[in-house]
């Protein structure tokens, strides 16, 4: 009997780096074992609710969002501080919703993002390149919209998503490196 696994195609992406990318970043990066080269750990989808916390109609709004987008149900966050000034205590819930991805559906959204929704932006000029110092890289989208999962009417209240990369890199250049491989588009500098 065949295993249910082995029917399932494995995500474009993924066998792109399985297969081409992994060994093309070793030669490039200069590095000795196969381990060191770069690679996605997880992604994580998360939208702050803010002001509107709330307002039940924008929370349902958000969470159908993020359901959509990613396929996976997302998980409320509560607040970890007390701000005094945003009236928000800790351990208040619904302060924000995420959703973290791994594995295929990882591989999936981040092919959908960089070769669906991305390219839907408005005068976009590409991504911004600043990643943080562990070598993980922060993504802002000002506006749902740009997903086609979502029909007019699910974007009629507007909310934007923060997107994070977590890559297990010796080096920010090496995360670099492995997004460029996936065609992130980063915002070119000068004249390049």
């Amino acid at each position: 009997m065949a295993d249910k696994k082995s029917a399932v195609p494995a995500p474009r992406l993924k066998a792109l780096y399985t297969d081409t990318y992994r060994k093309e970043l070793q030669a490039e990066l200069g590095l000795d074992n196969v381990h060191q080269v770069p690679k996605l750990e997880k992604m994580v989808v998360s939208v702050g609710i803010g002001k509107n916390k709330d307002d039940k109609r924008h929370y349902e709004v958000v969470k159908n969002t993020l359901e959509k987008i990613t396929g996976q149900h997302p998980v409320d966050r509560m607040a970890k501080k007390s701000i005094a000034t945003f009236k928000i205590r800790a351990g208040m819930n619904r302060v924000g919703i995420s959703v973290t991805l791994r594995g295929a559906r990882m591989y999936e959204f981040l092919d959908r993002l960089v070769n669906i929704a991305l390219p839907r932006v408005r005068d976009f000029h590409g991504v911004s390149a600043k990643f943080d110092r562990g070598g993980n890289y922060n993504l802002g989208i000002v506006e749902q919209s740009i997903f086609p999962e979502l029909s007019f009417e699910e974007t009629q209240v507007a909310h934007g998503l923060q997107v994070t990369f977590v890559v297990k890199s010796q080096h920010k250049d090496h995360s670099r490196a492995l997004l460029e491989k996936f065609k992130m588009p980063f915002e070119k500098k000068g004249g390049e």
